[in-house]
């Protein structure tokens, strides 16, 4: 008789030795990164077999840029995140959405995983646009760029590889992070567009997320096991006992009685 299977650990979970039974069991455990994906490769399939001037009125009217957000401002910020500019390059935003965005919601469920990607796209969408503004405002930029394109994934993409840093175990953290925080951080430093900045603000989100994964809720509260242990009180019976008995507290001995003269 064999023993049982050893059950996973960290909320892995085990998947069959068949390739299409694992397949279909890796897209049952994520299932909102391949919704997403099969809505980014409907809308890439629509920009490329439209004409050049319908494409671009697409990838206009679906961009989450200052005029769309004041004319449009919540359709705008969910319809920015389903479309890509290129769609030559669907084949990487798939291969990046199962090494980032499947191995985060398989980690931390469907309803975390999309509260913390989707509120980094919005986070991150706001703030490069308000920056768009400033800049403008200041005579940095001209005025067409309000109708700048800004559409597609990446600001998830980047909230959902700051969270998978609390999934490697040291050394592996360490060194992906320095990887992240160097490829992010290089195109911030040296000539910083306002979708570099909004990368920025979407990987401090995804850090900021930590609360959310199950890391957070094993680690054992601060101060537990710290000290020695201090001595449960005794119940308010048992001290009303003692005290109508006179008897001494625990951990001394009562003093003898003294002869009494006859």
């Amino acid at each position: 008789m064999t023993p049982p299977p050893e059950p996973p650990r960290d909320g892995r979970r085990q998947f069959s030795d068949n390739p299409l039974t694992w397949a279909k069991d890796w897209v049952r455990s994520s299932p909102g990164t391949h919704i997403w994906l099969l809505v980014i490769g409907i809308t890439s399939l629509v920009i490329a077999a439209a004409s050049d001037g319908l494409g671009e009125f697409l990838i206009h009217r679906t961009s989450s840029n200052i005029h769309e957000l004041n004319e449009h401002p919540l359709p705008s910020l969910l319809i920015s995140g389903f479309w890509i500019e290129r769609p030559s390059s669907f084949l990487l935003y798939v291969v990046m959405f199962e090494l980032l965005h499947a191995n985060v919601e398989r980690w931390t469920g469907t309803t975390r995983w999309l509260l913390t990607v989707g509120g980094a796209h919005i986070a991150a969408t706001l703030a490069s646009q308000e920056l768009v503004l400033l800049a403008i405002e200041g005579h940095r930029l001209p005025p067409s760029m309000t109708h700048v394109v800004d559409i597609g994934v990446s600001y998830g993409l980047a909230a959902a590889a700051g969270v998978l840093t609390y999934r490697l175990r040291p050394p592996w953290r360490y060194c992906y992070l320095a990887g992240v925080l160097i490829f992010f951080g290089i195109p911030l430093l040296t000539g910083a567009t306002f979708t570099d900045f909004g990368h920025a603000i979407a990987l401090i989100m995804g850090f900021a997320a930590w609360p959310l994964t199950p890391a957070a809720a094993a680690e054992p509260p601060p101060g537990d096991g710290d000290g020695p242990a201090e001595p449960a009180a005794a119940p308010p019976q048992e001290r009303q006992e003692r005290q109508e008995r006179a008897e001494p507290p625990e951990g001394q001995t009562a003093a003898p009685e003294s002869p009494q003269a006859e």
